[in-house]
C-alpha cells in the first residue's frame, strides 16, 4: 500500500494540518551562517583528513597534527558563529572576537607543535610549566576565557530577546495552541 503526501507537505508534518501549517520555511541564511556553515564544513573535512593520516601504514605523518590544529580551532569559530547568528546575521564586536579565538587556538596549537619536544630534562619552563605545556594551558586554555565573556558582555542587548520578540514567541505558542486545540 503506498500513500500519497499533500502536495505542499513535507516530510515529517502533519499532513491533516492546514496548507499554510504544513509548509515549513527554510530559516533565514544570511551571509555570516553561509560563512559559518561553509567553515564548519571545511574544518570537517580538515579533521577528518588527519584522522584518515592516522591510519597509514607508514605511520602518522607530520602534517596530519597540522591540519588537526587548524581543524579544531576553526570548528570551533564555526560553531561559536552558528551560535551567535540571529537572522543570519552577527554583530562584529563578535565575530571580531571570533577571530581572535580561532588565531589564539591556531596560533597557540602551532606554537605547541613547533617547539622542540625532544629536550628531556632541558626543557625550560614557563611559568613553573614545559614550555609546550604552557602554550596550551595559557595560551589554549586561558586566554579565550578572557575574551569571550567580554565579547558577550558587549553584545547582549543585541543578541538577547527584546520585549518585542518575546510577545512574538508567545503569541506564536498561543496560535500553535489555539490551532491543535480546534478540530
Amino acid at each position: 500500500m503506498s500513500a500519497t503526501l499533500p502536495p505542499r507537505t513535507t516530510v515529517g508534518s502533519d499532513p491533516t494540518a492546514p496548507a499554510e501549517r504544513a509548509a515549513i520555511s527554510p530559516a533565514p541564511r544570511g551571509r555570516a551562517t553561509r560563512w559559518a556553515v561553509a567553515l564548519l564544513v571545511a574544518a570537517t573535512a580538515a579533521i577528518a583528513v588527519a584522522y584518515a593520516g592516522a591510519f597509514s601504514p607508514a605511520g602518522t605523518p607530520a602534517w596530519s597534527a597540522w591540519l588537526m590544529a587548524v581543524g579544531v580551532p576553526l570548528a570551533l569559530v564555526g560553531v561559536m558563529t552558528l551560535g551567535a547568528a540571529r537572522h543570519g546575521h552577527v554583530p562584529r564586536p563578535l565575530l571580531a572576537a571570533f577571530a581572535l579565538v580561532g588565531a589564539l587556538l591556531i596560533g597557540g596549537f602551532a606554537l605547541a607543535l613547533a617547539l622542540p619536544a625532544d629536550l628531556g630534562a632541558a626543557e625550560p619552563l614557563l611559568l613553573g610549566l614545559p614550555r609546550r605545556a604552557a602554550v596550551v594551558v595559557f595560551g589554549i586554555g586561558l586566554l579565550p576565557v578572557f575574551v569571550l565573556p567580554v565579547a558577550y558582555a558587549l553584545t547582549f542587548d543585541a543578541q538577547t530577546l527584546r520585549d518585542e520578540d518575546l510577545e512574538r514567541v508567545r503569541a506564536a505558542g498561543a496560535a500553535r495552541r489555539d490551532a491543535e486545540a480546534t478540530p
